[in-house]
């Protein structure tokens, strides 16, 4: 049960990366608690710093990137294949180890064989390319950030910082998310979450905190990568408990996507859910 509650959770990221406006110039960043003319505050600043250190510019220099992906909930497989994305987010695609694929061509989604089931599709596709490529969208359009005590990671003293949404971004704008930068590193740490998707109540969400762990960074042309991630049970008292699942990430490479790549494939079908 509790791998079905992380699993739910995941999804309230998806409403935030769908809805976002994605254009070739500079994302903007929200400026909040100013503290003078053209500064931010020491929230926007942390979350500007864990961007920087994960080398956003040069990410977002280059056209498209595409990683294998391993993961596992429970001892169980839950998805083996390869996701290719353009940098901003703006089209994804998934092949399984099955064979089956998904491509997001930047307004639908399609599956194919066409005769294969969709039931998780939207979720397949979108929630491992945001996990994956979350460092580098913590200051998106919408986002809100103030800075929070310092918190326990493992042995470890991190500074964090809560990030919310403005009203009507994503499907879910009273979710947020404590955000962890290792101390040493500079790098993204964690990030634990609620989720209100769905018509849940914030006090009910709550009660179900989890979070993701980004372990084991490794360079790609001068960018750091968590190359595993780790799902725990969370809460703002104990912070990490249960793990729930892990990722293995491999195979990182950025390359130049052909005009076809994201499009829709023959002998595929629109997914409407």
């Amino acid at each position: 049960m509790k791998t079905f509650f992380l699993l739910f959770s995941i999804f309230t990221i998806i409403g935030c990366n769908q809805t976002t406006k994605i254009a070739e110039e500079k994302i903007p960043v929200e400026k909040n608690n100013g503290i003078g003319d053209g500064a931010v505050s020491p929230a926007v600043a942390f979350a500007q710093n864990i961007e920087n250190n994960h080398q956003k510019e040069k990410f977002m220099e280059k056209e498209a990137v595409s990683f294998d992906i391993n993961l596992k909930f429970g001892g169980q497989t839950r998805l083996q294949g390869k996701i290719s994305m353009l940098t901003n987010s703006s089209k994804v695609r998934l092949d399984k180890k099955d064979g089956s694929s998904l491509i997001y061509d930047g307004s639908q989604l399609f599956i194919k064989p066409d005769t294969t089931k969709s039931q998780g599709a939207r979720f397949d596709i979108f929630t491992w390319q945001y996990f994956f490529a979350m460092p580098y969208k913590l200051t998106d359009p919408g986002t809100i950030w103030n800075m929070e005590d310092p918190a326990q990671f493992k042995a470890q003293e991190m500074e964090t910082a809560k990030l919310s949404f403005e009203e009507n971004t994503g499907d879910s704008p009273d979710d947020w998310y404590l955000v962890y930068q290792n101390p040493d590193t500079k790098l993204l740490q964690a990030a634990s979450y609620i989720v209100t998707f769905g018509g849940t109540s914030v006090e009910k969400a709550q009660e179900e905190p989890h979070a993701i762990v980004y372990n084991n960074y490794k360079n790609v042309e001068g960018i750091p990568f968590a190359t595993n991630w780790v799902f725990y049970n969370w809460n703002k008292k104990d912070g990490f408990g249960d793990q729930l699942g892990e990722a293995s990430i491999s195979n990182i490479e950025f390359f130049k996507a052909d005009e076809d790549y994201f499009a829709k494939p023959e002998h595929s079908r629109l997914v409407k859910e």
